[in-house]
This record gives structure tokens, sequence and C-alpha cells, in this order.
């Protein structure tokens, strides 16, 4: 079986200008997520798809393979990641003249994943024939008790149900999807154009390993984590 490791780091970055780029302990954001890759030993092709020159060459120089820049029309803040990580795929393909049986996404704004996570959700992924699996973690909020919507001018409960619940933990149980860890079967990568099917499973992971990097405020709380 053949792996291939995508890591997503675009230029346009809206919360923090050239996030990837950000220094944490004095290294780049880029680099935790490549370092992560490459010490899991799992990997057949670790790459770097980005539409930066500047990126491309940050990836290079801590270990990961970058020979395309990444067109404009799939590097946008509208983009779909889908289509940015199937371009990918199919590059790597004619780059290395061989098939991926299986891609992994590691974003590179959750850098508090370790290495054990993501052996976990290959493990899970093949044990259970999925075509694809994501990452998750608990949700601190819940739609049927504490997040509301406005409709026709006033507030209500984003999701209704017949029973009224008191509290969050009685509530039904929803995840977040933390954007840490992606899998996918190279048909299904290729052929589908929505992240859930039928066969599409998760991987729970804790919140404390959950840390999305979205504004500074983020930055910020990752930045003392890992000072730790």
């Amino acid at each position: 079986m053949s792996y291939l490791c995508v890591i997503c780091a675009r230029e346009g970055s809206q919360g923090i200008k050239n996030k990837a780029l950000v220094k944490i302990n004095g290294k780049p954001l880029l680099s935790f997520t490549i370092n992560q890759a490459i010490k899991s030993k799992i990997f057949s092709e670790v790459i770097v798809s980005t539409d930066s020159v500047k990126i491309q060459k940050v990836a290079k120089f801590y270990g990961a393979k970058s020979w395309f820049l990444r067109p404009k029309n799939i590097s946008t803040s509208n983009s779909s990641k889908l289509l940015a990580i199937r371009h990918a795929l199919i590059e790597s393909e004619k780059f290395f003249k061989k098939k991926f049986n299986i891609c992994f996404d590691l974003d590179v704004t959750s850098p508090l994943r370790n290495v054990n996570d993501i052996k976990k959700a290959l493990k899970k992924f093949k044990n259970g024939n999925y075509s694809n699996l994501f990452s998750v973690c608990e949700a601190k909020k819940n739609p049927y008790f504490n997040l509301i919507e406005k409709k026709n001018n006033t507030y209500v409960i984003s999701k209704k149900n017949n029973k009224m619940f008191f509290s969050r933990q009685k509530s039904p149980k929803v995840f977040e999807m933390n954007a840490s860890i992606y899998i996918f079967d190279r048909n299904f990568l290729l052929k589908k154009s929505k992240l859930i099917g039928k066969r599409t499973s998760v991987f729970l992971m804790p919140r404390e390993r959950s840390i999305d990097i979205d504004d500074k405020f983020d930055l910020n709380l990752v930045k003392h984590i890992l000072r730790k």
C-alpha cells in the first residue's frame, strides 16, 4: 500500500497574514505538520501543495517535497479544499509515476496533533474499510441546547427536538470537525465532490489537541501550549 501525505498551505490566508509561515518557538507553523508526517514513517511521500514560491522553499527546507504551484482558481478562500487535495494527488501520481492507495491531508493550522493521532486514525480507517475519515472532537457548544440562530426576526435554538434539554450534557452528542486529519481512499477522492458519504467515518481526538488556528487568539493559545 502506498500512502501520500498532502499538506495544503496557500499564501492568501485571511485571519492571519502568511499564517503558514508564522513563527512558533522560532519555527514556521508549516514545519510542525511536516515534521509530524515525516516522524510517523507511514507515508511513501510527504508533499506540500501551495500557490507560493516562498512557502514552497520553506517546505523543502523542512523535508517535504514541492515541485508544482497550485492553480489560483483552487487557491482562494472560497475554493473547495477537496479540489486542492485531489489536484495534489493527481500531480503526485504523475510526478512519482505510481498510484497512491490512500491520501492523507494534514492541515497546517492544527499543529497540536501528534504522531500517534495520525497512526491511530490510519488504523481505524483500514480496520473499518471506510471510503474516507476525518478527525473530530467533542463540541463545546450544542445546537440542541446553547447554539441559537436568527429566524423571522427572533432568536431560536438552532436544532429542534421533540424533547426539551436543560443541560448540554443531556443533549444529543455532537462533534466539531477539528481540521486536523483527513484520510481518503483514492477512488473516493478522485470521484466524489462531497466530504461525507455512506462509508465516511470520524476519528475522535481530545480538545487539547484540536485547536485549529483561525485567528490571533487561537495562535496565542497554541503558542502558549507549545512553550510548556
